[in-house]
Parts: C-alpha cells; structure tokens; sequence
C-alpha cells in the first residue's frame, strides 16, 4: 500500500489526502483546484508554476522555470511526483479564474444578423382538460391524452416517451384530469425532405405551460456558456459563463485528445465539462428562480472534439489522417444518461458538425449570422484557440479550421491569461519616451495580458518602430523598458511594484513570435479559401467576427498586425458569441434548426493539415503585416516610415 500523503493549497487553505508518488497537477485538480496547464501536462508551457514552501517533490529542472526560480523551490505542477506531506504555495497568475464579460461602447456584441425567422419552439407545453373516465368511456389513460390533444389542438400521430408511462395514472388523477402534456418535435430527415415528428415526453398535474423553459450552451476549449430560456415568452432569463474544466488537460483540441488516449483520459475529460455543466445549470436556475424540473430541453452547440468528449465518444480519430469524425449528426439522447443534473424526460440535441474541425458551434454561428441568406460575399470568422473560418453567401459556403494555437486566449504568452479581471487590455506608448499606458479589466492591479491586449501591444510596438515588421525589438533608442530576458529582447510594461504578481510583466520576442504565427495561421485561412473559389480578400464584401474574444478586438490594432485583411473598416461587423446565439434561436425556432441542418449540408470543408497552399500563404504572413505589401496598403503607408530604419 502507498504511504498517504497530505497536501496543503495555499492561498485558500485547501488540502487534500494523496497517494505518494501522486503528480502534483492530478493532487490540485482534485483538490478542486484549476491550475492553468495549457500543454496538457506536457512540461512545455510552463503555467503551472508553483512553489513548494514544505515539503519534497521529484521534479526534474525545466526551463521554463529560471535557475534563481528553481533553487527558490518554484516547479512545474505538472512535472513533479509527491513524495511527502506538502505545503504548496500557487501564485495567482498560474490559477484559472472564471471570464468576466465587459461591454464595450465601439464593439458590442451585436443582435442575430439572420431574419425574417418565426417564433415556433421544437418545444411546447399543451393544457388539458380531460373528462374523468366512466364506464361508458373507460379508454386506457394514455389513449384519453392523446385523444384530447388530437381534440384540442390537432396534433396527431405523436410518439410517447416511455418514461411517462409508470407516472401516468398517478399525475391524471392528482390533477382531476386536468394535465400539462410537453411535447417535443424531433427532426427527422429522409433524403432531402424534412420532417418533425412529434414526441410526448412529459405529463404535469394541473396548468404549467407558464413553466415552460430551455437551456441553450456553448461547450467552448476555453470556457463554457449557457443561457436559460424562457420557451413560452421567447427571452432569455439569466446568463452564466466558467472556464471548461478540461482545461488543467490542455488548452487546445490537440491536447485534449491527446490526453484522451491516457487510461481513464476520456472519462476525465467528459466529466470534467459534465461538471462544469452543471455547475452552470445551477447558476442559471439561481438567478432565474427555476425550479430543476420545469426545464425541457437542451440545445449544445460546440466543436467537433468538444461534442464527441462532451458525449463521451472517444475523439482519436479526428487528429488522425484522413481527419474523420465518430458523427457529425448526433440523434437525440437523454441528458441525465450524460450525468447532466435535469429530470429524465430532458432530451439533448447537439448542433450538427460539417467535419472534424469544424463544428456545430460554426454552423451555428453561420446561420445566427444570416450568411444562408445573403448574397455578399461574407468572410465569418471566429477568433480562438482552433480559428474556424466560412466564406461564401448564400449559394455556397466553404470552411475550414486554421490551428492558431492559445495566443489568442493568453496561452503560450510569458504573461499570458485570459480576458479576466487584471488582465491588461489597452495599450499606448508614448513614440518620444517609449513609456507605455496601459488599462486592465475590472481596472485591477495588472497581473497578465489578455489576447485583445496582446493584439494591441503589438500593433503599438510596431506604429512606433519598437520592433521591426519581423518582429524583433529595435534596442538604440535605449529606454530601460527595453532590456535583453531569457527569452531575447523583452519590453516592460509594468514593473514588480505595480503589478498583483509581485513581478515585472513583460512582452517577449517569443510572445511576439507565437502571435505573428497565431495570426499568420488565420489570415493564410483566409487567403486560401478566397483563393480556392477564383477570389482575393478584397472581394470580400463583409467581415463578420464572432467569439467572446473576437467581441473585444481593435478592429483597427487586428488589421496592422495583419490578423484581419485591410478592408475599409464600415464592412467588419462583430455578432458576439455566435455559438450561443445560433443555439438559442434553434431552442426558439423548428426553422432555424431546419436552416442549421442545411447549411451544415452545403459546407464545403477544406482540409488544411496537408494542404501545400495554405503552408505557403502561412510562410507569407510571418510578417507584420505581411511580406506582400500590397495586401495591407494603409497599414504599410502609415507604418513603413517608422520601420524602414530597423534591421
């Protein structure tokens, strides 16, 4: 038998009881803690730092942790095997905090861009009121309800959840034969024609249909949101957003199904977002004054890989040449199978997929969007950990999914976080002094640097001729901002004093390094699908940016690093969190989920793995802006004066 040993969390004061030998990173997670562990537990990324106060530990020197670092008793959770009773010391940059949302005056998330839809729910409460049986009327229970639905409002043929069955005669007679029937109409497809068939899924006592209630998420890599929906008013109740608990397993698709292919990895994973879920669920149901049983149903729009861990379907496949997916069309199942805390008769339906990166939630988004119905040739792009992409109107739609990597959401960044409270978020620098001026969420002491942040950084070294157009920082102006790290030339943007980590944050050339390759990832998607249909970007007749974090992006500070192609700006349109939205309207309307099923069918994908195109229009765009000028005209005129000096 292992010796037991005892781990103490600090600040929180958390422990937790372990076996010796236990990784550190397994003993914080299940000490409920969520440590920030981008690579997966891979050593690579470094952000699970902590300090061990007491205690022994086997880890091996990394160098993401300095020789100073190290001898200090700082290691890499991930990396280190417990070999006795600890005192375990995290500092706040290394724990996960839940995202906070901002309202911007400039970039708002906008309403669904998608029209002339019609209110008409898949779900639907009917009131009863049925004659009592006699002996002259003596049909079975069952028969009298759908008899009165088939009398009062026409609806035929319907399907019955068996689940009702063994409560039935009890909820008929509670209620003197006056019920509630909840009826769901299920899709079904036969070739090209579209059906609903309609299931009787649940029988209430009384008049409920005032209690008639949805959840719609949006299962992202990063974090997890979900709205309560009122079905019968059409408007949402409450609103609630949390880190992914996948997240201490990888902060990309790549790593989580990585990580799935450990002993256990896949249960790991599917409970950790079944957690967060419900997590969620609760929050909702506080805000909102619902009771757990008077929700119905619930709509998920996510990632291909996301979906299939989330249901429990191992994702190996999906990284594995020819790139195929378990289903990219999920039948409807129950939730509480899934551990998802809702009442039985709760079905789940998940958005349909176009392939293995490119999931429900683009689809979604596409059709939120109103690209189905537009004729303007429209760029969608929705700016993440795994970027995806569609070009097209309303004839056609190609898309693809570009690996951008975590830049955007902090990961890989020195002093990278996502967009929670102290995060630095705007930034100006004086071009006489190089003195910077910063702004963080919630207006907190700085503790890390966001993506929009991140973005914003860049884009004003560079108008400033701080660093050149590769990149690299230009050192003769001698500020002591500008200094030599141990990741090359860095720039200060806060000293120790002023910051929550007790440390100088900086932006290193390897930050700037993994954003210009984030970056060049999505602009060469760009590019190559514009180019695969006989079209060039300046084609394109309007730009719409969905994603919490596209919601935030400096339209003007995305354009000079040459994330965004350099089009008049009155063509960008920002629409939120296109995921969530296009799982709400389907929860409001059988129309949009008939729209989301065939736009899904029109999608033609295109498989950048091994495609020597986009790798070409990828070299091109290490740049900033890019290597050809002619791409990004205003942006080169306003900035090559200041550059044209730095080698």
């Amino acid at each position: 038998m292992p010796n037991k040993r005892k781990i103490h969390f600090e600040p929180g004061n958390i422990d937790v009881v372990v076996d010796e030998g236990t990784n550190l990173l397994d003993a914080a997670i299940r000490a409920g803690l969520r440590l920030v562990a981008s690579c997966g537990g891979a050593g690579t990324c470094g952000t699970c730092k902590v300090l061990i106060k007491k205690g022994q530990v086997k880890s091996t020197q990394s160098g993401k942790i300095s020789p100073e670092e190290y001898k200090l008793g700082f290691r890499l959770a991930c990396q280190s095997k417990i070999l006795s009773d600890l005192v375990v010391h995290i500092p706040v940059e290394s724990l996960l905090d839940d995202q906070k949302h901002k309202e911007s005056a400039v970039n708002k998330p906008q309403q669904p861009l998608v029209r002339g839809w019609k209110f008409n729910p898949p779900l639907k409460k009917y009131y009863l009121d049925m004659p009592q049986p006699t002996i002259t009327d003596n049909i079975s229970d069952l028969s009298r309800v759908l008899r009165s639905l088939k009398q009062s409002y026409q609806l035929d043929n319907i399907t019955v959840d068996f689940s009702i069955i063994n409560k039935l005669s009890r909820v008929l007679r509670a209620g003197k034969w006056k019920a509630t029937a909840t009826i769901l109409a299920t899709e079904l497809e036969s070739t090209s024609i579209y059906k609903n068939q309609l299931n009787l899924i649940n029988i209430e006592s009384g008049d409920t249909t005032k209690k008639s209630y949805c959840l719609a998420f949006d299962i992202g890599t990063t974090t997890v949101k979900g709205q309560l929906l009122d079905i019968g008013k059409g408007t949402v109740i409450s609103e609630e957003i949390k880190h992914n608990g996948q997240a201490v397993y990888g902060s990309d698709v790549v790593s989580r199904i990585a990580y799935c292919q450990k002993p256990q990895g896949l249960e790991k994973l599917r409970k950790a977002v079944t957690e967060t879920i419900n997590e969620i669920i609760t929050e909702l149901l506080k805000k909102g004054n619902i009771n757990n049983h008077d929700i119905s149903h619930f709509v998920v729009a996510g990632n291909t890989t996301m979906s299939q861990i989330f249901l429990g379907v191992d994702p190996k496949y999906i990284r594995l040449s020819p790139y195929t997916p378990t289903m990219t069309y999920v039948p409807s199942v129950k939730v509480n199978s899934m551990g998802i805390d809702l009442e039985e008769h709760v079905y789940l339906y998940v958005l349909p997929s176009v392939s293995s990166y490119v999931g429900g939630d683009i689809v979604a988004g596409a059709v939120a969007a109103g690209i189905h119905q537009t004729k303007k040739l429209t760029f969608y792009i929705d700016i993440g950990t795994n970027g995806e992409i569609v070009i097209g109107n309303s004839s056609w739609m190609v898309t693809a999914a570009c690996s951008a990597g975590p830049a955007f959401e902090g990961g890989e960044i020195k002093h990278g976080m996502i967009a929670t409270s102290g995060a630095i978020e705007y930034f100006d620098i004086n071009p006489l002094t190089l003195e910077p001026t910063i702004g963080t969420i919630d207006k907190q002491k700085p503790k890390g640097i966001c993506g929009s942040g991140l973005i914003n950084i860049v884009a004003g070294l560079l108008e400033t001729g701080v660093i050149s157009q590769n990149g690299k920082f230009h050192t003769e102006p001698g500020s002591p901002r500008i200094r030599k790290g141990n990741d090359g030339y860095e720039y200060v943007l806060v000293w120790a004093s002023e910051t929550q980590i007790g440390k100088d944050i900086v932006i290193t050339e390897t930050d700037i390094d993994n954003l210009i390759r984030a970056k060049a990832a999505m602009y060469a998607g760009c590019q190559t699908l514009v180019k695969s249909v006989g079209l060039t970007c300046g084609d394109i007749e309007q730009v719409i940016i969905a994603g919490a974090f596209g919601s935030y992006i400096n339209i003007e500070k995305a354009i000079t690093i040459g994330l965004l192609p350099d089009l008049p700006r009155e063509r960008f349109i920002f629409i939120g969190n296109g995921s969530l939205m296009g799982a709400r309207l389907a929860s409001f309307s059988i129309g949009i989920m008939k729209d989301i099923r065939k736009t899904a069918k029109i999608m033609t994908n295109f498989e950048f793995s091994e495609n020597t195109e986009f790798m070409n229009n990828y070299i091109a765009a290490l740049f900033l802006p890019h290597t050809n000028a002619s791409e990004f005209t205003t942006i080169n005129n306003r900035i090559i004066k200041k550059t044209q000096y730095i080698t």
